[in-house]
């Protein structure tokens, strides 16, 4: 595995940090988040045509950038720092690189370039109100008719499912269970019979929603019966993704932790000189130093395909969900009463801390995962 960074890649981080800190401060995080679509479309646009991030693992054959998951790794890590309300993760990881894993080479073709480019916003809804990550929580049914198949249930906490152009859904074939029977569908957003309601969230900086299909037009992506295990590997990637998210944003409160400590001033001198501050703030650098590690080590095996990267992206997942909080929570702490006001922005990484460490399953649950890979 590569765990050292090349110039090119160093400078890719370099360019991309300074786009985001000028195009997403706290102001405009803000500002994005109040909306009811949650993201800010001539800033998405300016991030596509500027950087062209939507296709960055995209290979170039379907109009992408061609780079792999170190690339998308550091992209996201980015994200996660500035806080970006963007639909990225809906769009770039989960629909993107779903129909990379399950579609013919003809889908691909049709389905990937206009994600790619930014102009079609794609979301993977596969969790229903039951919340189980796995494909034995799929109930929503799929029936075959004469030139497609009719789409009925329910799926929720849907990333921006409520703006999303394009939905890829998993289903199962009447009376099958487990992984027998799932397939993966794509539906247009505004297809007739599908009912989208954005839901109340802890964290506004990430929209979801509920998406009913009532007898729903949908195309099959890839084989009948095939999705289970095209799905699973979709899930492993974004969890890698995932975690490299949450180190970028647990990164940010330590410095913001360690500013503050330098700055707030007590008996004289800097809470940070004293040593119960220091001891503490060595915790969040191993904290955030371990996650860190771990989640480029996922995303190097991810990249090179190793066999033990879905469990190693579980392992990254577990850890820098416990990490983001931690350090959401000792950040709040750090800035004392002053870090529960609306008017401090520690509280916007603290929900977006807690929202990651469910999404797409906690930290006991990868850590379960990560086990059966092992065989244990």
């Amino acid at each position: 595995m590569q765990f050292a960074f090349t110039p090119e890649q160093d400078e890719f981080r370099s360019v991309l940090r300074r786009f985001l800190q000028e195009k997403s401060p706290p102001t405009a995080v803000r500002q994005w988040m109040e909306t009811e679509a949650g993201w800010d479309r001539e800033g998405w646009r300016e991030l596509n045509d500027q950087l062209g991030l939507t296709g960055v693992h995209v290979p170039e054959a379907y109009g992408g950038q061609g780079f792999g998951f170190v690339e998308l790794g550091i992209v996201l890590e980015e994200m996660g720092r500035a806080l970006l309300c963007a639909p990225f993760f809906s769009s770039t990881v989960l629909a993107a690189t779903a129909i990379m894993n399950a579609g013919s080479e003809a889908q691909k073709e049709a389905l990937l370039p206009p994600i790619a480019l930014g102009e079609t916003i794609g979301t993977l809804a596969f969790t229903e109100p039951n919340g189980r990550w796995d494909t034995a929580g799929i109930e929503a049914t799929a029936t075959p008719t004469g030139d497609g198949y009719r789409l009925d249930g329910v799926k929720s906490f849907v990333l921006d499912g409520h703006t999303a152009d394009l939905v890829v859904v998993a289903a199962r074939r009447p009376g099958s269970a487990g992984d027998d029977g799932v397939s993966l569908f794509t539906v247009a957003g505004d297809a007739p019979g599908l009912a989208r309601r954005a839901l109340k969230v802890m964290d506004p900086t990430r929209k979801q929603a509920r998406l009913e299909f009532n007898s729903v037009e949908a195309q099959l992506l890839g084989a009948e019966g095939g999705g289970a295990a095209p799905l699973a590997r979709t899930l492993a990637q974004a969890a890698a993704c995932l975690a490299s998210e949450m180190v970028g944003g647990a990164e940010r409160l330590r410095e913001s932790a360690l500013d503050y400590a330098n700055l707030r001033v007590q008996f004289g001198r800097p809470i940070a000189s004293f040593q119960s501050m220091k001891h503490k703030q060595a915790d969040m650098l191993l904290d955030v130093t371990l996650a860190r590690s771990a989640a480029y080590a996922a995303a190097s095996a991810a990249a090179e395909d190793n066999a033990e990267w879905p469990a190693l992206a579980s392992l990254a997942k577990a850890g820098a969900s416990e990490a983001y909080l931690r350090a959401a929570i000792d950040t709040i702490q750090i800035h004392g009463g002053i870090g529960f006001t609306w008017d401090n922005d520690t509280h916007l990484w603290f929900k977006r801390a807690k929202s990651s460490e469910v999404l797409l399953g906690d930290p006991a649950w990868h850590r379960e995962l990560m086990l059966r890979g092992m065989g244990l």
